[in-house]
């Protein structure tokens, strides 16, 4: 199973190609739902890599799979950019996603 990367961001992309993880850069909402739909379709894929501005793109879409499919699994990442801290992100998941505020 492989990584595979969905970033707004070049620098984010580069640096995760030099580790071996292919991926995509992707700009509006359109093309991010794209892009996560055709990652969520391939057999070799077993982690999706997803940057916080780029799941901002597509919140929704990613909470379905989340929720309604158990793999790949979706993992969202902070960029050099990034704007919260990866724990208020979990918290406010959970609360979305099952009612709980932590």
């Amino acid at each position: 199973m492989k990584f595979y990367l969905i970033s707004d961001n070049t620098d984010t992309q580069v640096g995760m190609r030099l580790s071996g993880i292919e991926g995509i850069l992707v700009h509006t909402d359109e093309e991010a739902a794209s892009a996560l739909d055709r990652a969520m379709k391939r057999e070799d894929v077993g982690i999706v890599l997803m940057t916080e501005k780029a799941v901002g793109l597509c919140r929704d879409k990613v909470y379905e799979y989340k929720l309604s499919r158990p793999q790949p699994l979706i993992v969202e990442i902070p960029d050099r950019h990034a704007t919260s801290k990866i724990s208020d992100t979990i918290s406010r998941y959970l609360q979305e996603a099952i009612g709980i505020k932590l």
